[in-house]
Parts: C-alpha cells; sequence; structure tokens
C-alpha cells in the first residue's frame, strides 16, 4: 500500500526526495498518509481518516479547503519563495512588453505576411513609429507587497536603473533583509500610486487585497501609468482596471490571470498563469513542499504551514507526542497529567499558537501508551494526536 498520494503531474525530483525517504508513492492511493500536489481543485475530497498532511507544490491554497483540514487535523504546506525568481522575470519580463509596445507590434509584422521583402522593409520603416513607447531606465516603481517575489523585482528594478518605492505593511524582518537599502520605503498607497509611472502587485490575496486597485485607487495614479498584476487575480477589480485602459488613465496593463473581460482588450497584455511555471521552479517547488511533507510525517516538525505554527524541536527522548488542538487554557496541562499519571518522564517540549489553533510536541523518556493517546485523542478541543517512535 502507497503512503503518498500524487495529485497533478509534478517533477521526478520531488518525487524523488520521498521514495529517498521511504515513501511509496501513487496516484491512485485511496488511504494515504500524505498528499503531494498542485493546482487541482479538492474541496470536494473526502479525506481518508489516516491522513494527516497536504503539501502544495506553489503559494496558493485556495483549491485546498483549508478551513476543513484544520478541523480534520491535516496540516497544509505550501512552498513560498521557491518559485520567486521564476515570477520576478515574468514581472520584469511584462514590464519590458508594456512599454515598448512589442506585443502590438508582434501582431502587426504578422500581417505583412506575403506583401514580398522590399514592401516589408518598405512598411516595417514606416510603421514602426506607432509602436514606440518608453525606456524603463529612469522611471519610477512601485511594488506592492515586498515579500519573497516584490523583493527580488524591486532589487532587480534598481539593477535597471528605475526609481522603487515600496509599500508594505506587513513586511518580516528576514523579508526586511532581502530588500535593498536603496528601495525607499513608503507608508501608505496613497503615498505610493502619484509617484509611480509603472506599478506591479506582489500582496497575497485577503480580504485587505481583494480588489484593492479598483476605481478609488486608480484615480489617485498618475495619468498614464502602466499596471502589472503577477501576484492573484483577485486583487484588481478588472472592469474598473479596463474602464481606466479605455480612458488611457491606464496606458497599459499586463495580467497573468487571463479572464473573458480581459482577452482581446486594446492594451492588455495576458499570460497563462505563467509566473511560476519555468523549469526551475517547478522543480524547486516540488522538491521544497516533499521536504516539508517528509518532515511532517517523520518528525512532526512544521515548517511553511497555511494552517499551524512554525515548530521545530530536536528529536530526544524514547516517543514523541505529537497533538493539533484548540488555542484554549490548561491544554498542555492536561496532556502532561496524562503522561505524569503512568510515570513518564518529559525529555523535550514545545508549544506554538496559530491563532485559534495550537500545535504541542512533547518528546519523553519512555514509549508512550495507545491509552494516553486515546484519552487525548477523546478530548472535545483535539483535532489530531499521534505517536513518533
Amino acid at each position: 500500500m502507497a503512503d503518498i498520494k500524487i495529485i497533478n503531474n509534478l517533477s521526478q525530483n520531488g518525487l524523488d526526495v520521498l521514495t529517498n525517504a521511504g515513501f511509496a508513492i501513487s496516484e491512485a492511493e485511496e488511504n494515504p498518509i500524505g498528499i503531494l500536489m498542485r493546482s487541482k481543485i479538492i474541496h470536494d475530497y473526502a479525506f481518508n481518516p489516516e491522513l494527516l498532511a497536504i503539501s502544495r507544490s506553489g503559494v496558493g491554497v485556495n483549491n485546498i479547503p483549508v478551513e476543513r483540514c484544520t478541523s480534520e487535523g491535516i496540516a497544509v504546506f505550501n512552498t513560498p519563495g521557491a518559485n520567486s525568481n521564476s515570477v520576478k522575470e515574468l514581472t520584469i519580463s511584462l514590464m519590458v512588453l508594456i512599454s515598448r509596445g512589442v506585443v502590438d507590434s508582434m501582431r502587426w509584422i504578422d500581417t505583412l505576411k506575403g506583401l514580398g521583402d522590399d514592401t516589408i522593409k518598405e512598411r516595417v520603416e514606416s510603421g514602426k513609429k506607432a509602436f514606440v513607447g518608453p525606456e524603463i531606465q529612469g522611471k519610477t516603481l512601485g511594488v506592492i507587497g515586498l515579500g519573497a517575489v516584490g523583493s527580488k523585482v524591486a532589487n532587480a528594478a534598481l539593477d535597471l536603473g528605475m526609481t522603487v518605492y515600496g509599500y508594505d505593511p506587513y513586511l518580516s524582518v528576514e523579508a526586511a533583509w532581502k530588500v535593498s537599502k536603496d528601495v525607499q520605503r513608503i507608508e501608505s498607497l496613497d503615498e505610493l500610486y502619484p509617484l509611480c509611472d509603472y506599478i506591479t502587485l506582489h500582496p497575497p490575496l485577503t480580504p485587505e487585497t481583494k480588489e484593492m486597485i479598483n476605481a478609488k485607487a486608480i484615480s489617485k495614479m498618475r495619468d498614464g501609468v502602466r499596471l502589472i498584476n503577477c501576484a492573484r487575480g483577485g486583487n484588481v477589480n478588472e472592469k474598473d482596471v479596463l474602464d481606466a485602459v479605455d480612458s488611457g488613465k491606464i496606458a497599459y496593463f499586463a495580467s497573468d490571470f487571463p479572464s473573458e473581460a480581459t482577452i482581446g482588450h486594446k492594451n492588455v497584455i495576458l499570460t497563462p498563469h505563467l509566473g511560476g511555471s519555468s523549469e526551475e521552479s517547478e522543480i524547486n517547488c516540488a522538491v521544497m513542499a516533499a521536504q516539508e511533507l517528509v518532515e511532517y510525517l517523520k518528525t512532526g516538525n512544521v515548517k511553511n504551514s497555511v494552517n499551524l505554527p512554525t515548530v521545530s524541536l530536536e528529536r530526544m527522548g524514547e516517543a514523541r507526542l505529537c497533538v493539533i488542538h484548540r488555542n484554549v487554557p490548561r491544554m498542555i496541562n492536561r496532556f502532561l497529567d496524562l503522561i505524569g499519571d503512568e510515570n513518564i518522564n518529559v525529555e523535550h517540549m514545545i508549544n506554538k499558537p496559530s491563532g485559534d489553533i495550537a500545535y504541542t510536541i512533547i518528546d519523553t523518556g519512555s514509549d508512550i501508551s495507545d491509552h494516553i493517546r486515546d484519552e487525548i485523542a477523546a478530548m472535545d478541543e483535539v483535532m489530531r494526536v499521534r505517536i513518533i517512535k
């Protein structure tokens, strides 16, 4: 029987991580302890009781029912930063494309087929002026979201001779170290919008960022601003953006998220969600997702989970008790009381919360009985308990 269910085609490098760690893999497994996947929507998926974790090769987890996973004690992982260079390169490419009229000029060139070389040369020389656009060197770029992707875009734009403004109210200390000191931090979007010739979006999709680029926001931008969205389609109000393109307020809009409304629209350039689709990023994401899965299944340690806190504890003792539970008072005491009642010594432990959920790891000096596991599992506040030996 296989241990890990594979959903979607994934890089062999990631699959090798699983098999090298001793796990069997299968696309047909009905009762897996782990799932490795990409973008398939699994909201209607019936999770088997043995399932402990789902690891998503990629960042977005809107295709996974995270809340239901949490209630069933299933850890959900993603791979932030693994495809950041790929998305950065696409963003910079789109910035150039919407500056120099490259796509429109290529489409126009196709219309010259069959006219003969002499006519083509004449038409090219007389027609190219219709596609003249600005260089990006010396222009101003606003980067909204300075995480794994946004920080790389900001740094790359500096190297291209741009003045770069960055906005990120949730910038972590770790992320801040990756941003060049020459990126000028802006405290509000209202301050950023009128400063920029170009604006690129790199925030997560949250209730706060949903349709953040709307008519009100656009009204505060420079006339002729160029807008790039390689983050999430939901970050923009498409109708408001297209209205602004039609009026000329937005000179060009580039998006990695095509829709019925945007396809074929004048001065809109679209790519088919190519941001993370490079050979290198697909390998990086699959390897990271597999490594996260292996680490959690074998040690109970958590890294890059979207529904559990980050927890890492060096192994000590004979057995390890791992509990996903509600973040309420006295839970740890209840676990320790059960362990103490059986005269078992605690060697090592850690507890961390994440909102309403907490995760506890307890290493013991001797084996933990099924009785303790069953008593903890019966607690109303506990979603999952397991013993790693």
